[in-house]
């Protein structure tokens, strides 16, 4: 009688704890495959926010040239060759410039011109002295016609190396009547204050005066 209530009892606890072992283990199953899947949400903050591209870079700016030679400054090749901004005048044209120059000749030069000591003394602007000795001098020259030009007043005003150069003499009436467009000049300080000088006459000058 015994082992018959063994033997059923036995039975009876196989019978129940099957299937509590077979969802244990379906159950632990699924947490392994759960554990072996990649976190596919979890990215680096570096992949969620691409950087931007960066800009290209600008390409490099041209070199700014000049008239003829570097003494010649802030003129640009490019600018009018007879004419320039200026609120003392109005741009010129070739036919204005010859006009203009014709105008400012002297009738007599030994009575229309003086001297800078003869006037009380250059009171312009100074060009600085290492500035000078770069754009300015004997060895320094140019061609008026060249440069962007006005007239103020009946005289010649051009810009070179980025100043105005203004004359406040009359010019030579035994020159060339073109001097301006076929000879070189250039600008000097010579004791009392600027002179403009031509090569072909040597020890003329005519007094100007550089402002900005």
């Amino acid at each position: 009688m015994k082992l018959v209530i063994s033997t059923a009892a036995l039975f009876l606890f196989f019978a129940t704890a099957a299937p509590f072992y077979a969802q244990h283990e379906e159950g632990k199953e699924q947490e392994q495959q759960h554990q072996q899947q990649p976190a596919q949400h979890q990215q680096p903050a570096a992949q969620q926010h691409q950087q931007k591209p960066a800009q290209a870079s600008r390409p490099a700016q041209k070199q700014q040239q000049t008239y003829g030679a570097a003494y010649h400054g802030g003129v640009q090749r490019n600018g009018p060759t007879y004419g320039g901004v200026h609120p003392s005048g109005v741009p010129q044209h070739q036919g204005q410039v010859r006009s203009g120059f014709t105008q400012s000749r002297a009738s007599s030069w030994n009575n229309d011109h003086r001297t800078w000591s003869q006037r009380g003394g250059y009171n312009g602007y100074r060009v600085p002295d290492a500035r000078f000795r770069s754009y300015f001098g004997h060895d320094h020259f140019f061609r008026i016609s060249g440069l962007p030009m006005v007239f103020v007043g009946g005289y010649p005003r051009f810009q070179y190396d980025g100043y105005w150069v203004t004359f406040v003499d009359p010019w030579p009436e035994n020159w060339n009547p073109l001097w301006y467009e076929n000879d070189d000049a250039y600008i000097d300080y010579t004791g009392d204050g600027y002179y403009l000088y031509d090569r072909a006459h040597p020890g003329i000058g005519i007094a100007v005066t550089i402002a900005f």
